[in-house]
């Protein structure tokens, strides 16, 4: 069943323990970010409540007065799902529905929910169900049918009207199997895409961040691209990927990828792996932070953290550029202070808004140096007849300047130190040819 705008929400209540000896953020930002997920894929939130905790109940994670209040709350609104924002054991999540009369998904099944309704491609759809089968092999295995049944499913849900069903765990060991062949040959795909492009000069710019840090709302805006881009988590799934000129001419290849968040499920981190790649090739990532975000720092060590997991280091490297966005929600002292910190890095950050177009002149000048960094500038003289090397130059390099003179044509370029190499060893045949 497709979405329509004439289905009715899931009414639904949201749980969100707080346990302040682990916490990163504080307890408003992490109900606001709770709310924000159940309104990506649009629940009706009729009952909420956040509960300060000093560790988790092992059979049903709250204790009995909070379950009592959430069943009476269930019966007298008629609700239909319990959220709840933490991540749920098996057996916490089957005692919890028997509790409170509520089909209950945690923190992770809702995560993946969205990505199920955002995926578009036939690689995000992979993706996406092989991460749901992943976590539905360690617990009881069912369809989600109070979502199914409201706004369809991505592919991997079971239909309407079915109820407690169990998979045999054999099918979906087969079933992952075969996803992971399919997402084997994603990843070939990809590679051989990849190869494709390191023999074309064009630098790979990749941008990460924090759900909602406005990624795609710049990706569009240096890239004249179409990506859905909307104030929701998780507004980017499937990976875009665009050709982009600098303003100095310099051309570009950007990718836009998936948000990042906390606690993001392990088993769409392994799933998306495919993807993430993209970013571990990147010549240079674009690190997008929301500067109107009071919790801009706890989000910037989420993103550092997964990116670590992927073996990018991220303290001080030069690949890396701090991009400080929607400074359009900031009065001028905060943008001053954000541009006063950004400036003080040991690599200078960005600061701009790429709903206002303001700062893109300064990043697309930054990205340009920290390209320049890696690449060798050599000045040579090419005889006007070597039309080969001429273009080999201009396919794998950066032309700085060119006049053409009597004795030969005066280039400057920049190369990668592999092809200088390459172009040292060119001009050493041709002399002696």
């Amino acid at each position: 069943m497709s979405l329509n705008h004439e289905k009715q929400r899931v009414r639904t209540a949201l749980l969100a323990p707080y346990f302040p000896s682990s916490a990163s953020r504080s307890e408003d930002a992490a109900m606001e970010e709770a709310v924000g997920l159940c309104r990506a894929i649009d629940l009706d939130i009729v009952w909420r409540d956040q509960v300060r905790m000093v560790a988790p109940r092992p059979a049903t994670l709250v204790g009995a007065g909070k379950i009592e209040e959430i069943a009476n709350s269930a019966e007298a609104e008629e609700l239909e799902l319990l959220v709840v924002d933490a991540a749920l054991t098996p057996t916490q999540q089957r005692n919890l529905e028997r509790a409170v009369g509520l089909k209950v998904i945690d923190r992770t099944g809702l995560i993946l929910e969205i990505f199920g309704e955002r995926a578009r491609t036939r690689e995000g759809r992979l993706q996406v169900e092989l991460a749901h089968l992943n976590y539905q092999r360690s617990r009881l295995v069912r369809s989600w049918t109070h979502l199914e049944r409201q706004r369809g499913g991505a592919g991997f849900m079971g239909g309407p009207g079915e109820s407690q069903i169990e998979i045999d765990r054999r099918l979906i060991d087969d079933r992952i199997v075969q996803l992971e062949k399919a997402l084997e040959k994603v990843r070939r795909t990809r590679e051989l895409h990849r190869k494709t492009r390191r023999d074309v000069p064009f630098p790979v710019v990749s941008l990460v961040g924090y759900t909602n840090a406005g990624k795609s709302t710049l990706f569009n805006r240096l890239s004249g691209a179409n990506v859905f881009a909307k104030d929701l988590l998780f507004a980017t799934l499937d990976p875009t990927m665009r050709a982009v000129e600098l303003t100095d001419g310099r051309p570009v290849i950007m990718s836009d990828t998936v948000g990042f968040v906390a606690d993001l499920p392990t088993q769409l981190v392994a799933a998306f792996r495919a993807t993430l790649e993209e970013v571990l090739e990147a010549d240079i990532i674009l690190h997008v932070r929301d500067a109107s975000d009071p919790e801009m720092d706890a989000q910037a060590d989420d993103v550092y953290a997964i990116l670590e997991s992927m073996g990018i280091e991220t303290e001080d490297n030069p690949r890396i550029v701090e991009v400080y966005n929607k400074v359009d929600l900031l009065d001028p002292e905060s943008t001053e202070r954000i541009r006063q910190h950004a400036a003080a890095l040991t690599h200078p950050g960005v600061v701009i808004s790429a709903l206002a177009g303001e700062g893109l002149d300064d990043l697309a000048a930054e990205v340009g140096q920290r390209i320049a960094r890696d690449r060798v500038e050599i000045s040579d003289v090419v005889d006007p007849a070597e039309g080969e090397a001429l273009a080999w130059l201009y396919r794998n390099g950066e032309i700085v300047s060119r006049t053409d003179e009597q004795d030969g044509i005066h280039v400057t370029f920049r190369l990668s130190e592999a092809d200088a190499g390459r172009w040292t060893k060119r001009r050493a045949l041709s002399v002696k040819d």
